[in-house]
């Protein structure tokens, strides 16, 4: 992800915190509610922070936290008391919280009184806005301080800020409430063994219009804007029940995470994406919404879809070192509402990323397969072929057959492939290669994406087309295998250096390789042995990095870690070489790390030993959620049922090794050629109910693209 060069990495958000989402929107708090601007807590709408301070006391006291709870992911209850002033342990009073996150936030607060006499308390809300990006905080530099104007009305207060030209302001609306300049202050009766509430609205002014953003309250059914969408995204994907309800309490953790994390392309309301994760990237990444709405085809194939054509529309087009920007080439992320000295190009869009763009074409190639009309495909097929020429004329910088990387200004990322922290690639020793640098994985998506295209091509009739890239896929395979291999080590340079050095360590990016097919069937029995590995598998997952390596560091982000979505990428690839073990194995362990979370799994967690730990210890700034580990599961999971399709060919494919402790599985509403379909896999068989017209169950897996294009080339020849 974004910014973690070697200065500004994010610190860490404090123990017991609580994040709420919902779409571009976040919410960072501690466990009874609050949220201070000396801390990275706050409200942040499209990357400005617009409340920072939120600190609520009853006579003078802050709460003492019981519980919080998250009830969706955009909404949360807060349980407090409130500490006696006779410093006697239990207290009468007990206050609750229930706070809704959107284009605002919208907070009831309740104070229950539990004893026999009536409380009159005094009710304090204290107020701040620093309006600070969301890099500033991520960082902990606030840089500007903005000129600060406060109005207050007879129910709200609206807070103005003003730095150059640039102004923001915020309204607080509440009704009941003694409105002061920093503050809103309540004097609140409440009866014996009764309660008293209120409710408070926090709204955004839009700059160009001068208007209140809404946030609107609940319908006369009970239900908030947040929750209509959240039913309307429960009605279109897959019901599902396991016997085993703690992976189904999981998955389901999984779709509401992802469906939390969808926002719209302001400029296309009817294309949703995904956002790459809170707290910090609540925004479109290629690469991240790319793997994430790869890992979440089986759930809502139109995530696929929205991101394919939002980040088509956003592909280079002119050469600007700046921002990284080359034609053909997909961005590396978006920002919403950055100043200029604190985004990584300074603009809002910046391009510094070398697999992005192979990603993209491969994404293409499988979203092709999923039944969307033709004419949706084909418009397309210009942006693959634009982010090909990007790949043969800007990414392989040296004319030497791989894709390579080099920041093109001091600013920019210095490592660009996922593992994108300054100190992500390094060599067996420890120390670092100089660039350009050519991942493994890059040289895999390249190749997944070359066969992807040449499918496509012979699909349409264009055979020529088709016959060339796949002589360039396998021209890239053939030299990839020679010059990636470690012959004495029995495992693949996790990358090249600037002179063609194999950079040497034992990392978990091979592991991509099996999943993209690009790994030769007679090295791919060394590579599954290193994967699992004491020094690599860490009885939670497969680490980043080999412990016995040079840079190893339980605790690092990606020198010793484990990442979720990693570890599902290599599951799928063990599969596809036939390594059903070790696969189940790493579900398995996953799929339990995610127990101790409360079924969330996180963007990350340290790489120490499950036989020294007997929990995954959790990284400090790890994103939670985030889309690629809430997709992790799902990619897990139909993984082991092998459930792919391809509706031109009329098929769908299952062959399910999925281990008896998973138990029975039943999924009602999956999407399919347009359709829902009904699946049952008793004791490893399956039976699908509501297939459509034209479409037939096969056992085994679905061809992959290698095979299809064979298929292709042998027709063409007979």
């Amino acid at each position: 992800m974004a910014g973690w060069n070697s200065d500004t990495g994010a610190g860490p958000l404090g123990p017991g915190t609580v994040t709420l989402v919902e779409g571009s929107s976040f919410c960072i708090s501690l466990r009874n509610g609050d949220f201070r601007s000396d801390d990275p807590h706050g409200l942040f709408v499209q990357d400005t922070r617009i409340l920072s301070g939120w600190q609520l006391t009853v006579d003078g006291q802050q709460l003492e936290p019981l519980a919080a709870e998250t009830k969706e992911p955009y909404r949360a209850l807060f349980v407090g008391r409130i500490t006696r002033s006779d410093k006697y342990a239990d207290s009468p009073l007990v206050v609750e919280r229930l706070r809704e996150v959107g284009a605002g936030l919208q907070e009831q607060i309740i104070i229950h009184n539990h004893s026999m006499d009536v409380a009159e308390c005094t009710v304090v809300l204290r107020i701040h806005a620093d309006f600070a990006d969301l890099f500033e905080v991520k960082e902990a530099r606030i840089h500007r301080r903005w000129n600060e104007t406060r109005r207050v009305d007879a129910q709200t207060l609206t807070i103005t800020a003003a730095w150059q030209n640039v102004q923001k302001s915020i309204v607080v609306e509440a009704p009941g409430g003694d409105v002061l300049p920093d503050a809103i202050a309540y004097s609140a009766t409440v009866p014996s063994h009764g309660s008293w509430s209120t409710t408070l609205t926090v709204v955004q002014v839009n700059e160009s219009s001068g208007q209140e953003s809404p946030f609107l309250h609940p319908d006369e059914n009970g239900l908030s804007p947040r929750d209509q969408r959240r039913r309307e995204w429960v009605a279109k994907i897959p019901v599902l029940q396991m016997g085993n309800r703690s992976i189904e309490r999981t998955l389901r953790r999984s779709y509401d995470d992802l469906g939390a994390l969808r926002i719209e392309d302001p400029n296309h309301p009817d294309r949703v994406v995904v956002a790459a994760g809170a707290p910090w990237f609540m925004t479109l990444f290629g690469r991240d919404s790319l793997w994430a709405s790869e890992m979440a085809l089986p759930v809502d194939p139109s995530l696929a879809l929205g991101t394919l054509q939002t980040l088509a529309e956003r592909q280079g087009a002119v050469v600007d070192p700046v921002t990284e920007e080359e034609p053909g080439k997909i961005l590396h992320e978006v920002r919403l509402d950055i100043s200029s000295q604190l985004s990584l190009s300074g603009k809002p869009a910046y391009y510094g990323s070398v697999d992005a763009t192979p990603l993209f074409v491969m994404l293409l190639g499988a979203v092709s397969r999923w039944g969307f009309a033709k004419e949706t495909i084909a418009a397309l097929i210009p942006h693959a072929d634009r982010a090909l020429d990007w790949i043969r004329y800007y990414g392989d910088k040296d004319g030497d057959g791989f894709v390579e990387y080099e920041r093109l200004n001091p600013r920019g990322l210095i490592n660009q492939g996922w593992k994108d922290s300054w100190d992500g690639i390094n060599f067996a020793d420890g120390s670092l290669p100089e660039p350009p640098i050519a991942l493994c994985e890059v040289q895999g998506y390249v190749y997944t994406a070359l066969m992807a295209r040449a499918w496509m091509a012979y699909d349409a009739g264009e055979v020529p087309l088709g016959d060339e890239l796949t002589d360039e896929a396998s021209r890239l395979k053939k030299k990839f295998n020679e010059q990636f291999w470690i012959p004495e080590r029995g495992y693949y340079a996790v990358a090249l250096d600037g002179k063609k050095r194999q950079v040497d360590a034992c990392a978990s990016n091979m592991g991509h390789c099996l999943w993209l097919g690009i790994v030769d069937d007679d090295k791919a029995r060394l590579v599954a042995e290193h994967l699992m590995s004491p020094q690599m598998f860490s009885g939670w997952g497969v680490r980043t990095l080999a412990s016995d390596m040079g840079a190893f560091n339980p605790v690092s982000y990606h020198n010793g870690s484990v990442w979720p979505h990693d570890n599902a990428i290599i599951a799928a690839g063990l599969l596809r070489y036939g390594f059903v073990e070790e696969a189940q194995r790493i579900s398995t362990a996953l799929l339990e790390a995610a127990e101790f979370s409360e079924g969330r799994l996180p963007e990350l967690f340290c790489g120490f030993s499950r036989d020294r730990l007997v929990a995954p210890v959790p990284y400090p700034t790890a994103c939670s959620p985030q889309a690629w580990a809430a997709t992790t599961p799902i990619l897990l999971v139909t993984s082991l049922m092998r459930y792919d399709t391809h509706v031109s060919r009329g098929g769908l494919w299952m062959d399910p090794v999925l281990p008896a402790s998973y138990g029975d599985l039943h999924i009602t509403n999956a999407p399919l050629a347009g359709g829902r379909i009904t699946i049952d896999i008793v004791d490893s068989i399956p039976t699908v109910q509501g297939l459509p017209e034209g479409m037939a169950l096969n056992r085994g897996h679905r061809p992959w693209m290698t095979e299809l294009v064979e298929e292709a080339r042998l027709r063409r020849e007979f």
